[in-house]
C-alpha cells in the first residue's frame, strides 16, 4: 500500500513539474515575443524634433508643420517660439534644440562663435520687410509723424534681444528721428507683443515685420521702411552641431528650403530666398 502511495506521489510530482515547465516555457515565449514586438516597433516610433524659431514665424509654422507631417508622419515637431535673443540664450543654457531659425544674423553668429553651430551649416531661409503699423484711425502717415503729439507711444522690440527692434532702432537712427522720439519708445519682449500692444491701443504705432501684419484686420500698415535704412532682414537657419536627431533635422531644413515651404512662407508675408 505504501509502495503504491509512493508511486502515485512520484507521478503527481512529475505531472506538476511538467506543467510548471510548460508554464515557464510559455512565459518565456511570451516574454520573447513581447521583446521582439517592442524591438520591431522601434522603427515606427515617432522621432521628436525640437525647433527653436523666431516668434514672427508663428502663423506660418502651423501650416509648415502640417505639411511636413504629411511627408514624414513619424516625426513629431516640438516648436519653441520666442525672440531670437531669448532662444539663443536658451540654447546656450542647454535647452533641447535640433534646429534654430533666427530672425537676425547676430544670434546665429553668436552660436557659430561658441561652437554650437558649424559655420558651413548656416543657410538663409527667407527675408522680410520692416513696416510701421498703427491702430485703425490713428493719424499717422509717415515717419515724421512720430515726432508729433498725435503719437504718444511707439512700440518696438527690445533692440538687445529682438532683431525687429534692432532694425527699428536703426531706422530711427538713420532717419535722425531717434533723439526726438526716444522718450516715446516702449520695448516689447518680441515682435508679436509689439503687434498686440498696437491692436489693444497700448501703443499708437509699432515696428513689426510685414509678415506679422499680413492678414491682420485691426491695424493699418502705414509704410514699409526703406531697405537702406536698416540692415538686411534675413532669417538664418541651421541644424545644431550636437543634435541627436541631426538626420531628421536636416530633412526638415531641406523641406523649409523647398518650393512647397517657400510658397507657404510667401503666403504669410515673407520673401522667398533668391
Amino acid at each position: 500500500m505504501k509502495k503504491k502511495f509512493s508511486i502515485l506521489t512520484l507521478a503527481l510530482c512529475l505531472m506538476l513539474g511538467a506543467v510548471g515547465c510548460s508554464n515557464n516555457s510559455s512565459s518565456s515565449s511570451s516574454s520573447n515575443a513581447s521583446s521582439a514586438a517592442s524591438s520591431s516597433g522601434d522603427s515606427s516610433e515617432k522621432v521628436e524634433l525640437n525647433i527653436s524659431a523666431a516668434a514672427s514665424l508663428q502663423e506660418a509654422m502651423v501650416e509648415l508643420e502640417k505639411e511636413f507631417k504629411n511627408i514624414n508622419p513619424d516625426v513629431k515637431l516640438t516648436v519653441n517660439l520666442g525672440s531670437s535673443g531669448s532662444l539663443m540664450q536658451q540654447i546656450q543654457e542647454g535647452a533641447p534644440c535640433d534646429l534654430f531659425i533666427s530672425a537676425g544674423a547676430k544670434q546665429m553668429d553668436t552660436l557659430v562663435e561658441d561652437g554650437t553651430v558649424e559655420k558651413d551649416a548656416v543657410k538663409t531661409l527667407l527675408t522680410n520687410d520692416l513696416v510701421l503699423v498703427a491702430a485703425k484711425g490713428e493719424k499717422v502717415d509717415s515717419l515724421d509723424a512720430l515726432k508729433t503729439d498725435d503719437v504718444e507711444k511707439i512700440a518696438i522690440g527690445d533692440p538687445e534681444s529682438v532683431p525687429a527692434g534692432k532694425y527699428a532702432k536703426e531706422v530711427l537712427d538713420n532717419t535722425k528721428l531717434y533723439d526726438n522720439v526716444k522718450d516715446k519708445l516702449v520695448l516689447a519682449k518680441d515682435v508679436k507683443e509689439v503687434l498686440s500692444w498696437v491692436q489693444k491701443g497700448n501703443a499708437d504705432v509699432g515696428f513689426v515685420y510685414l509678415s506679422d501684419a499680413t492678414g491682420v484686420d485691426d491695424v493699418d500698415v502705414v509704410l514699409t521702411t526703406d531697405d537702406d535704412s536698416h540692415s538686411e532682414i534675413a532669417y538664418p537657419v541651421a541644424v545644431l552641431k550636437d543634435s541627436k536627431q541631426a538626420k531628421v533635422a536636416q530633412q526638415f531644413e531641406d523641406f523649409l528650403l523647398s518650393d512647397t515651404a517657400q510658397n507657404i512662407l510667401e503666403k504669410h508675408g515673407f520673401n522667398k530666398v533668391k
